[in-house]
């Protein structure tokens, strides 16, 4: 249902640089750049895509509280590589991953370094 993801940012060359370490773990890269954003994903997948953009009105970009974008992967190794690559590229932590809950969601969250939030899951075997 969701075809991309639009994060405000007031630093497009330093978001370039954040997303295009954390595009690799997706096997994907830049998709459409612009003077005001760039989006990372494959055009021709299902999967949605992400974009980091300057805002359109002009105004600066701020964080929206109580929003948050999900990465999906397939496994908890890749929720850790995807978690260790955002920190290293300026990203902070907001809670490192590991299970949560009893039902198999297992996942880490961050801030870009814009302060926008996002996580990395998967689902694993509950039992």
């Amino acid at each position: 249902m969701i075809g991309y993801v639009t994060l405000g940012t007031n630093d497009l060359p330093r978001a370039a640089q954040f997303y295009d370490a954390l595009a690799k773990h997706w096997g994907v890269g830049r998709m459409m750049e612009f003077d005001q954003f760039i989006a990372w994903g494959d055009m021709d997948s299902p999967m949605p895509g992400i974009a980091a953009t300057r805002p359109f009105d002009g105004n600066a970009a701020t964080v929206g509280n109580g929003t948050m974008v999900a990465l999906m992967v397939d496994s908890p190794e890749k929720v850790h590589a995807v978690y260790d690559t955002a920190l290293s590229h300026g990203g902070s932590d907001e809670g490192a991953p590991g299970p949560r809950g009893d039902d198999g969601f297992y996942a880490g969250y961050f801030r870009d370094p814009d302060g926008n939030k996002l996580n990395v899951f998967c689902m694993t075997d509950p039992g």
